[in-house]
């Protein structure tokens, strides 16, 4: 029988996912070979998030996080989040897939289902939007954000197999090739690596509540077990998506570095305008000394993969999750511990890429915090791939 990683990604991506000698480890090879430049592949996130300030400004569409020339965005007549589009198709795309069921108080439900539904739920799903859009406006954060537009999706996937063929209507991303037998989103976050995080209680009943609010019934869909679990696999694997050189005027977290949210990006993130989940390009392990990078060249949160030098078939691809220059200001051995705490602290592990071993100095850092890699894949998806389906595996 054959298997997930048969059919995803697609043949198109020219990569594949392969297994590292140690099961818990999945790594993103070359399928062909190419040469410093080349495009690898393009991919569409499955879902975004504009960086707080930004989404406020109304600078960027809320879809595809485009920069927009002033006078020329297109502002939904009622929007609680304050989204604003480039074009009439991102504006349908970003309705249909979370923004109708999280930030307006149209009816969720397909036409000719809802019987009153919408004008009952009205006042308490005006309420559950303000706390939680308030929430997202005075903290900053994205990643809670992030969340409840992937719970939106499935929902608004699942609603809408009531009336298939609609137009305008959401359809399931084309993550796999065809003859696959039916995997959706959830089979695709399932199999993401993940990081145990401080899942707090009070965003997971902001974005509950949101939800329930909409549709009676989806106050359930959360639970504190898949909290947690949830947001230590988009702590885990979120990009930042960064064009044009990046932005200089990002305002400064003030939260803990511990707590802070961090993204995979070369750039760093304070350059980053927002933040997006690309289910292939999470397979991309971190070096220090990458044979690939992502770039958003087109302007938008397309993300092209592209290699940094020659690679031939079947070479592992890697990425910087941080930036990894040496900074005028820094000696290397400064810069090495910079971007190392930076790993620790946002992907808790210690970096042992060939660089680092290369760089190694006499400086002591125990106080990384992390002596090995702490990221961890579900139980269930373990044992499944390794055959051994009555057995708990250690994923630690």
């Amino acid at each position: 029988m054959l298997g997930y990683y048969e059919y995803f990604p697609q043949k198109r991506m020219n990569v594949s996912v392969k297994e590292t000698g140690e099961s818990k480890y999945k790594i993103l090879v070359a399928e062909k070979d190419f040469e410093a430049g080349d495009v690898i592949y393009k991919e569409d996130p499955l879902v975004v998030a504009l960086d707080s300030d930004l989404q406020q400004m109304g600078t960027h569409c809320s879809h595809c996080l485009r920069l927009i020339h002033k006078g020329m965005a297109i502002k939904p007549e009622s929007d609680r989040l304050n989204a604003i589009y480039c074009s009439k198709e991102c504006q349908v795309a970003s309705k249909a897939e979370s923004q109708n069921l999280l930030f307006t108080l149209e009816s969720p439900l397909p036409p000719g289902m809802d019987q009153g539904l919408s004008s009952l739920t009205k006042p308490k799903r005006e309420e559950a939007q303000k706390v939680f859009t308030d929430y997202l406006k005075s903290t900053g954060k994205t990643n809670p954000l992030l969340l409840a537009r992937l719970l939106a999706r499935q929902i608004s996937l699942e609603t809408a197999k009531f009336t298939p063929n609609q137009p305008g209507g959401i359809v399931e991303p084309p993550l796999t090739d065809e003859g696959s037998p039916g995997y959706g989103i959830s089979d695709h976050i399932e199999r993401l690596r993940y990081i145990d995080v401080n899942a707090l209680e009070a965003e997971r009943k902001m974005i509950t509540e949101v939800l329930g609010s909409a549709l009676p019934g989806l106050e359930s869909t959360l639970p504190e077990d898949k909290h947690a679990l949830a947001m230590g696999k988009i702590a885990y694997n979120a990009f930042g998506v960064c064009y044009s050189g990046g932005r200089d005027d990002k305002p400064v977290s003030t939260a803990r570095p511990e707590d802070q949210e961090r993204t995979r990006t070369p750039y760093g993130t304070s350059r980053q305008i927002g933040s997006g989940l690309y289910v292939v390009s999470a397979y991309l392990a971190h070096s220090c000394e990458p044979n690939v990078r992502p770039s958003f060249s087109s302007g938008t949160a397309e993300l092209h993969l592209v290699a940094s030098r020659a690679i031939k078939k079947g070479d592992q691809l890697t990425m910087a999750f941080v930036d990894v220059t040496q900074h005028p200001d820094e000696t290397a051995e400064q810069a090495r511990r910079r971007r190392r705490f930076e790993l620790a602290r946002g992907w808790r592990f210690k970096c042992e890429c060939s660089r680092c071993v290369s760089d190694v100095t006499d400086e002591a850092e125990g106080d990384l915090g992390v002596g090995r890699d702490e990221s961890k894949v579900e139980a269930a998806v373990s044992r499944v791939e390794s055959g051994q389906a009555g057995i708990m595996p250690d994923t630690d």
